[in-house]
């Protein structure tokens, strides 16, 4: 079973993947007339609009803070320390690449997220690739693979692996036993998951950006305290990827690396962050907007927090050639050297905060899989719940390799499906673009289902006509 899993993946992500996501992220780049360049300010305006109010949704800036205590995980701090380990320097340059392109494809997948949404039994706007797979595609066999993959990678094994790079860093700064950290962690992520959605944006919109402006200011307090360096480590990194300098891996090293993490990191086109951009009330009331939103959660991904880790190591100096040092005793060492032992305790905090945060985010995308599979009565939601806990519990002091590999392979999969399904709907794609943008040329964009007679049917006319709004 075990080789079985191993071969998958190894098929999946050393090619399918990796050229499949990349070549995907090109062309709605190009489809897109490069709107991740053209447009960013729009990305921006996207989040500080004035939110919309409504019962059924959440704010754009919950869902990006949700989306985004999801995506700024260990792989952030504990990743990109690997990356730069494996692939040298480079690494974080290609790591750049991918997020500029990932950026046009998570605007692709947010987009239509919020155009194929619906309303749960309790009112509350639900979505993501499940519902675009069924009802824009007519695939719900496919849908419902795609749901299943979900819960098993982001509800139940990766929370188990956030939980467990949690207790190695806490044992490792302050020397608590793993299972007591697990038990504290299953108790905060239980008093928040089960406050369901709302409450899990709500917690995100205060941690996320506060942690993620923290750790942000870290690295420019490093920069800062080594401005004269600066300009030889950027150096170093563009050199590096393209093998003009020489590095562990070489310009082959540093790409696959920087390209494995950064598409791990981002996880632009995996099609976990649309469930909960499906979740929001756009501003303006248009799908875009929404797509705006998560493109940005890119940017502030890798171009911002990623860069962040990668710049403090690289300075430190604690990185060599051959090194033992690498994952999460790396990024403490780097830290160690800028600011002293209180270095240590800071990567550990950040890294409690960022993963914890994930195990909220991750299970709020699975809650919308089983909205999907018509799963979620009081009875299943609460068994899913506690299903995660034991999850984080277990996670914590012990590690199967052959359940992470499952998961791998579980989320491989759930990702091929997904960038399939939108390299399909790309037409519907290209037409909300181009319709957004006219219309802001001449005022507020609004979204007119009545504009999209193909849809008909397939969309929920109620929640776009104009008396839907409060």
């Amino acid at each position: 079973m075990n080789s079985i899993v191993d071969f998958l993946n190894a098929i999946i992500w050393n090619y399918v993947l990796i050229y499949g996501l990349i070549a995907v992220g090109i062309y709605f780049t190009s489809r897109l007339g490069f709107i991740q360049f053209r447009h960013f300010p729009e990305f921006v305006r996207s989040i500080v609009r004035a939110p919309v109010k409504d019962s059924s949704g959440i704010t754009p800036l919950q869902a990006l803070c949700t989306s985004l205590a999801s995506r700024v995980g260990t792989g952030n701090l504990v990743g990109v320390a690997v990356a730069l380990f494996l692939g040298g320097p480079g690494a974080l340059f290609w790591m750049w690449v991918v997020a500029a392109l990932g950026m046009a494809t998570a605007y692709a997948e947010s987009s239509l997220a919020q155009l194929y949404k619906v309303r749960d039994q309790n009112g509350q706007y639900r979505g993501g690739p499940a519902f675009y797979i069924a009802r824009g595609l007519n695939a719900p066999w496919a849908a419902a693979f795609f749901s299943i993959c979900l819960i098993i990678a982001f509800g139940l094994v990766f929370n188990a692996v956030q939980a467990n790079s949690i207790a190695d860093a806490v044992q490792g700064a302050f020397g608590i036993d793993k299972v007591w950290v697990g038990l504290a962690i299953a108790i905060l992520s239980g008093i928040v998951i089960f406050g369901g959605i709302r409450q899990i944006a709500q917690v995100s919109e205060y941690i996320v950006p506060f942690m993620a402006v923290l750790y942000i200011g870290m690295a420019v307090y490093v920069m800062i305290a080594n401005i004269t360096e600066v300009p030889t480590v950027l150096a170093l990194i563009v050199k590096s990827a393209f093998g003009f300098e020489q590095a562990a891996g070489g310009i082959a090293g540093a790409m696959l690396n920087g390209v494995k993490r950064g598409l791990f990191s981002n996880e632009a086109g995996m099609g976990s962050a649309p469930n909960i951009a499906a979740v929001a009330t756009p501003t303006p009331h248009h799908p875009s907007s929404q797509g705006f939103v998560q493109a940005l959660g890119v940017f502030i991904d890798t171009i911002l927090v990623c860069t962040a880790t990668g710049i403090m190591i690289l300075m430190s100096g604690v990185m060599t050639p051959g090194g033992e040092l690498t994952g999460t005793p790396l990024t403490q060492e780097a830290l160690t050297v800028h600011i002293g032992e209180f270095g240590r305790y800071f990567i550990a905090i950040a890294i409690f905060f960022f993963a914890f945060t994930s195990i909220i985010g991750n299970y709020a995308y699975s809650e919308n899989a089983m909205v999907y599979l018509k799963i979620d009565n009081k009875g299943t939601i609460t068994i899913l719940r506690l299903a995660v806990l034991l999850m984080v519990v277990w996670g914590a002091y012990t590690t199967v390799d052959a359940v992470f590999n499952l998961a791998d392979a579980a989320m491989g999969l759930m990702a091929s499906v997904n960038l399939i399904a939108i390299v399909l709907l790309s037409g519907t794609v290209a037409k909300l673009t181009k319709d957004y943008f006219e219309q802001k040329n001449k005022g507020e964009p609004r979204f007119d289902p009545d504009q999209y007679p193909e849809l008909k049917g397939k969309i929920e006319y109620s929640i776009w006509a104009k008396k839907d709004l409060k």
